[in-house]
C-alpha cells in the first residue's frame, strides 16, 4: 500500500519570491527515499486563516503532513497558535526548550529576552523535537490516523529536526514500501527529441518503474523510479533499465546520480592526470566558476582569460588582429586561436574557449542573438562547434558554458 505525504509551507517571503522554497524540494526527496508518494505541496501566507485552511483540507488517507515555516520568535510567526487551534490545545512552558534556548543564547553571547522565552511554549499535545541547530523547537502531533509534524523554515535547522528525529520515527513505524530513484543526466538534444527516441524504451519498462524528463539549461535528467516490496529486487530491475537506456541514447548519457558536467570532467582530468584552462568572451568566466566550484579542482585546472575585449585576445591570447576584422570575433577562427593560445599561455593539456552573441543585442542576420562558437584544444587537434540558443542573455550564458563543457568531455573521452 503506498503511503501518502502532504507538505505546507509557511511563509509570505514564499509567495512573493524573495525566497526559494528549497525546503519542500529537500523533504519530498527524503520521504520519497523512505517510500512516501508526495501527492500535494501546498505554500501559504502567515495569515492564520489561510493556514487553518491548508490543514483542513488534509485528505483523509494522508499517512504524513510536514509543516514547515511560521515558528520563529517574531509577532508574524502565527503558526503555534494555529497549530493550538486546529489540535484543540493550549501553549505551554516547556522547560527542557527553555533551557536549550537559554544555553544557546549563552554561547552565542546573548541576552535571553521575552521573544526568546515564547519560543520554549509549545502546545499541549506536541511531542517536541529537539532543535540542536536553533531556538524553535520541531512538533510532532497526531489526529485521526495523520501524523503531523511542524518544523523551522530555516532550512539547517528543518534539515537537523528531520534527519535527527522525523525520518528516523517515520521508518519504524510507516515505512512498508521501498522507492528507489536512479537518475541518468544526458545533454546533446532536446525534450521531444529524447521522448521520440525513447517511446520503445517507455512502452517496455515494467509496471513498477515510470519514467520522468527533468530538463534544466540543456541537461536533461533522466529519473527512473521503482517502486515495491523487495529492495534488493527492485534495484536489479532498475539497473537493467539503465544498461537498456545506454543502448538507446549511448551519446547522449554523461553521467548518473546528479553527477554534473563539470564533476565529471574534473573526474576524468584527475583520472588522466592532466590540466586544463580557459578562454573566455561571451562567457566572462562562468565556465571557470563552475570547474572551480568543484572541490579538488586545483588538481587540475589552472587558470583562465576572461578575454571580453578583442585587445585581450590579440595582446594575451596570440588571436591575429587580420582574423578579428575579416571573420569577426564570433567566428570559427577566432575561437580556434583562442583555445590554441590559452593552452600555449598555461601550458595545459587542454583548453576550452568561447566567443559567442549572448544578447539581448549585437546580433544580426549572419550572427544573431544567441549564437556561440566553442573550441576545444589539445596537443593532438583543435576542435570547434557552433550553436545557436536563445534571445534571453542569463540563458544563454548558461548553455553556452555547458556546450563549451559537453565539448570538453566528448575530447577527453575520446582519447
Amino acid at each position: 500500500m503506498t503511503m501518502q505525504a502532504e507538505i505546507i509551507t509557511i511563509g509570505d517571503e514564499l509567495l512573493l519570491g524573495q525566497t526559494i522554497d528549497t525546503n519542500s524540494a529537500w523533504i519530498g526527496t527524503e520521504l520519497s527515499n523512505i517510500g512516501f508518494d508526495i501527492h500535494r505541496k501546498t505554500s501559504v501566507h502567515d495569515r492564520r486563516e489561510d493556514i487553518l485552511d491548508a490543514l483542513e483540507s488534509i485528505k483523509d488517507d494522508t499517512d504524513v503532513v510536514i509543516i514547515t515555516g511560521g515558528l520563529g520568535p517574531t509577532s508574524d510567526d502565527v503558526t503555534k497558535p494555529v497549530l493550538c487551534d486546529f489540535f484543540n490545545t493550549r501553549l505551554i512552558p516547556n522547560e527542557e526548550v527553555l533551557t536549550m534556548i537559554r544555553n544557546m543564547m549563552k554561547r552565542r553571547g546573548f541576552t535571553l529576552n521575552e521573544n526568546n522565552r515564547r519560543q520554549a511554549e509549545v502546545p499541549e499535545s506536541c511531542r517536541i523535537l529537539t532543535n540542536a541547530m536553533g531556538t524553535a523547537p520541531g512538533m510532532w502531533f497526531e489526529k485521526k490516523g495523520t501524523i503531523y509534524i511542524s518544523v523551522p523554515g530555516v532550512p539547517a535547522e528543518m534539515k537537523y529536526i528531520m534527519s535527527d528525529h522525523v525520518i528516523p520515527d517515520l521508518k519504524k513505524r510507516l515505512s512498508s514500501q521501498t522507492i528507489i530513484h536512479k537518475n541518468v543526466m544526458t545533454y546533446g538534444t532536446y525534450e521531444a527529441k529524447l521522448a521520440e527516441i525513447l517511446t520503445d524504451f517507455e512502452k517496455a519498462l515494467p509496471g513498477n518503474i515510470k519514467l520522468a524528463y527533468l530538463p534544466s539549461f540543456g541537461v536533461i535528467k533522466l529519473r527512473l523510479t521503482a517502486k515495491g516490496d523487495d529492495f534488493g529486487k527492485l534495484s536489479n530491475i532498475i539497473n537493467e533499465q539503465v544498461v537498456k537506456l545506454y543502448q538507446y541514447i549511448p551519446e547522449y548519457i554523461f553521467s548518473e546520480n546528479e553527477e554534473s558536467l563539470e564533476m565529471v570532467i574534473g573526474r576524468l582530468l584527475k583520472e588522466k592526470k592532466m590540466t586544463l584552462c580557459t578562454a573566455e568572451s561571451c562567457t566572462g568566466g562562468k565556465i571557470a566558476g563552475m570547474i572551480t566550484s568543484i572541490a579538488g579542482s586545483s588538481d587540475y585546472f589552472t587558470g583562465s582569460v576572461v578575454a571580453y575585449a578583442n585587445s585581450i585576445k590579440t595582446d594575451l591570447l596570440g588571436v591575429q588582429n587580420e582574423l578579428i576584422k575579416q571573420y569577426g570575433a564570433v567566428s570559427e577562427q577566432v575561437v580556434r586561436m583562442m583555445s590554441e593560445g590559452a593552452r600555449k599561455l598555461f601550458n595545459t593539456d587542454y583548453s576550452v574557449a568561447t566567443s559567442g552573441i549572448a544578447g539581448p543585442g549585437g546580433g544580426s542576420e549572419d550572427k544573431p542573438v544567441g549564437r556561440v562558437w566553442i573550441s576545444v584544444s589539445s596537443e593532438e587537434c583543435t576542435v570547434t562547434e557552433k550553436q545557436t540558443f536563445s534571445n534571453d542573455r542569463s540563458i544563454n550564458i548558461e548553455r553556452f558554458s555547458r556546450a563549451a563543457l559537453n565539448l570538453l568531455r566528448k575530447q577527453i573521452i575520446s582519447k
